[in-house]
Order: structure tokens, then C-alpha cells, then sequence
């Protein structure tokens, strides 16, 4: 049965779908079985990152009632199965996140880690994959209203009673206005599993449509990804 776990952030901009995108990967390279799902019902991102915008079975069509979570699969060149979402406005319209759990649940077996990129923010979609995770990580960067808002999630996640793993802090680039680690710690008073240092390489690779991990194994940001 597969580990469920959401990637969140308070706020846009943090890296966080680059960080589900290359977990995910970085852990399928280790030879586990890993489905990447994009929950995003207003922003879904996954699928604009890897190339496939435009796909003829949704996580949208699921959460619609109109086919079955296991039919919205797809095989990645790289070997990575994704569930993505539509970029179809009518799409996003008809999609409803109550029945996100459902759906994630029926996927469980089937891999070992199940890697669910969520919308910035907590909106009701959002909560909605909370509710689907059986633990989250929190993505921040080392600044005071990314770590604010992380702190919310932080909260909302006590407050649903799921286990928040730890913190990955991202585009770290190592100066003086940066909130250090161990505040970072203090502050959300959860550990922090890692620290993706900012790399140009993530940029060359999303403009790409490239996985990092993949594309540029031996930059920086590669490099923390597989630590991780």
C-alpha cells in the first residue's frame, strides 16, 4: 500500500511542483513504483511541466464522475507514471474535489509512493488533498512571508490531524537577508529534511519540459533532489 504524500506550500512561486516533479522521479530512479498526481483543479502545472498540456483523460474528467482515476494514468518518457490534470476551463468547472480521496485511495495499491502536488494556498481544493495524504512536506523559501505561510499549513495540518513529515527549504542562494535554517526550524516547529539550493539548471529544464533530475543529473538542485 502506497505512502500518500502531499507536497504544499502557503504560497506560489516556492518550487513546489519542481519539487514534487523531481522527488517523485528521483524515487522512481530508485527503483520504487511512484505516481506523481496533480491535484490542482484551478492550477494543474504537472502536465505544462512535462510536456503533455493537452491530454484526452483528466484527473478533472475523475473528480467529474466521468472516468475511472486508473484510466487518467499515464506513462512519462522517463518511466514515471503521472496523473495530470486539464487545462480545459469547462474541465475545471465540472470537477469536484470531494471525491479526490476516493480516487487517490483506488491508486494505493498499485504503487509505493503516491507524490500529490497540491495548489498554493488553502482553498478548498487544497483541503481537499490534505484530506486525500496520509502525510505532507512543506516547501518554503528561506524568507519570512514564504515561512508565514508555511506556518499556516503547518497549523491546518495539526488541526487535521495529519503528519506533517518535514520542511524542504528551496532556492536558497545563501545571503544575508535569508532566514537561517534553524529559525526556519523554530519557527514551524518541524524539521527540515532538506535544502535545494537556487540553480538556473531548474529553469533550462522546465523551459525544456525536461525533469531535472533527469536532464541535469549533476547540477546543484539535481544533487538535493536525490539526497532527498
Amino acid at each position: 500500500m502506497a505512502r500518500t504524500i502531499l507536497i504544499i506550500s502557503g504560497k506560489g512561486g516556492v518550487g513546489k511542483t519542481t519539487t514534487a516533479i523531481n522527488l517523485a522521479s528521483a524515487l522512481h530512479d530508485l527503483g520504487k513504483e511512484v505516481l506523481l498526481v496533480d491535484s490542482s483543479i484551478s492550477t494543474p502545472d504537472v502536465g505544462i511541466h512535462l510536456g503533455a498540456p493537452i491530454i484526452p483523460v483528466s484527473f478533472h474528467h475523475v473528480l467529474a464522475g466521468r472516468a475511472r482515476a486508473k484510466d487518467a494514468v499515464y506513462m512519462h518518457s522517463s518511466g514515471l507514471r503521472i496523473l495530470p490534470g486539464s487545462i480545459s476551463l469547462q474541465d475545471m468547472k465540472r470537477a469536484r474535489p470531494e471525491g479526490m480521496k476516493r480516487a487517490i485511495d483506488s491508486l494505493r495499491r498499485s504503487s509505493d509512493f503516491i507524490i500529490i502536488d497540491s495548489t498554493a494556498g488553502f482553498g478548498k481544493e487544497t483541503l481537499h488533498a490534505m484530506e486525500s495524504a496520509s502525510e505532507l512536506i512543506i516547501i518554503t523559501n528561506p524568507e519570512l512571508p514564504s515561512v508565514t505561510n508555511a506556518l499556516k499549513a503547518v497549523k491546518i495540518a495539526e488541526s487535521m490531524g495529519k503528519a506533517v513529515t518535514g520542511v524542504i527549504v528551496t532556492r536558497q542562494r545563501g545571503d544575508k537577508t535569508e532566514m537561517s535554517l534553524r529559525d526556519i526550524e523554530e519557527m514551524l516547529e518541524s524539521r527540515i529534511l532538506g535544502v535545494v539550493p537556487e540553480d538556473s539548471k531548474i529553469k533550462e529544464a522546465t523551459a525544456a519540459k525536461d525533469i531535472l533530475v533527469q536532464a541535469h543529473s549533476r547540477s546543484k538542485a539535481a544533487r538535493a533532489y536525490k539526497e532527498l
